[in-house]
């Protein structure tokens, strides 16, 4: 029987490993056609969108290949079949932030396609990064995972130039740099804060303070995001109540930044450029006798696992962190496979997540 309808483990996955082990055993030989998605569905009766997950997958590995009109063909042996293939994962900290929850994504795609991952906390440190760039090509991986790191795009840019000197394919995830030639993955991070800033606007706030990092392209294209919500809402971009910091997230500073703004008794909302500044501002609202929402709102960005579990949960931007992970991966794939197509962009959808950290103010 190809299928264990029983089985906890999914259906494509039976039956792709299924067609690998026919493949390995000889069964289908080199060059030789594999049943159409019909047949198998005579076969098994899965559905076709099932035994399609399973085929591609195949492809993706290197077993398989397509005709155009013709149908899937098995590759020969001395071609990609049992070819280990390692990405290179760097990543600002496994620890904390969206990191984990990226690298979850990242993982699950390479497991599920049989490939192995060596992961790299770069702590957003060049210096770091430089070391770990020059680690995983003398490990000879067959592609790199890229966050880039808190420096400049220049820096970021010489990571980038390492691996393309060496032909090792890189996708950006998360972070972009401008300019750079290659695939990323990433979300619309103007469009997610020009929607959660109008959603301040619509809750009667015209005094919404903004603190983020400039450092790096997804709080630049939020921060963007925010002035032109308040460009189109008639409210005034004022300078005064916007912590628009040019370095990494470093707590201690941030601590004084959230302090210098909360003096201010003019705002009535804050627009934290992630999560962690959120809980920051939080903390020390809390420290200061402020009360969220009562005395002030607050917005993160992220939707991280723990902002349901706030004491006070935060009204925040969902991210599909785990996606952006997956499709970080399946984009590395395809290059690794032989993609010499122009560099693709993949741009998920944020949607904002309401909970209770903002209050209406009737005017």
């Amino acid at each position: 029987m190809i299928i264990d309808r029983n089985s906890p483990i999914p259906q494509y996955f039976q039956l792709q490993t299924w067609i690998i082990e026919h493949i390995e055993q000889g069964v289908f030989k080199p060059d030789e056609k594999i049943p159409t998605e019909e047949e198998f569905s005579q076969m098994t009766g899965l559905a076709r969108a099932t035994i399609r997950q399973a085929i591609q997958n195949c492809v993706n590995m290197g077993y398989l290949y397509r005709k155009r009109r013709l149908g899937t063909f098995v590759i020969k042996q001395n071609l990609n079949v049992n070819k280990k293939t390692i990405i290179g994962v760097m990543v600002p900290d496994i620890r904390t932030g969206y990191a984990p929850e990226l690298a979850r994504g990242i993982g699950d795609e390479a497991a599920a396609n049989k490939h192995s991952i060596i992961l790299c906390n770069t702590d957003d440190f060049y210096i770091k990064t430089n070391f770990h760039a020059d680690n995983l090509i003398e490990h000879n991986v067959s592609g790199v995972i890229y966050v880039p790191t808190a420096a400049s795009d220049e820096k970021n840019r010489m990571i980038l130039e390492k691996f393309t000197r060496k032909n090792i394919p890189v996708v950006l995830a998360d972070r972009v740099i401008p300019d750079a030639n290659v695939d990323y993955a990433t979300t619309d991070n103007f469009q997610g804060a020009y929607e959660l800033t109008k959603y301040l606007v619509n809750k009667g706030h015209k005094r919404i303070a903004v603190i983020l990092s400039t450092l790096f392209s997804t709080e630049r294209q939020r921060f963007d995001g925010y002035k032109q919500a308040l460009s189109d809402s008639n409210i005034p971009f004022d300078p005064s109540i916007v912590v628009a910091d040019q370095g990494p997230f470093l707590e201690n500073f941030y601590i004084k930044y959230v302090k210098k703004l909360l003096d201010d008794n003019n705002i009535t909302a804050v627009f934290a450029g992630h999560d962690r500044i959120a809980y920051l501002v939080y903390t020390v609202a809390r420290q200061s006798g402020l009360r969220i929402p009562e005395d002030i709102s607050l917005v993160g960005y992220d939707d991280l696992p723990s902002s349901s579990s706030h004491p006070v949960r935060l009204t925040t931007m969902h991210q599909p962190i785990y996606e952006m992970g997956k499709q970080s991966m399946k984009l590395i794939m395809s290059r690794i496979n032989g993609d010499v197509s122009e560099p693709q962009k993949v741009i998920l959808k944020s949607y904002l997540v309401e909970r209770f950290s903002v209050r209406t103010i009737h005017n």
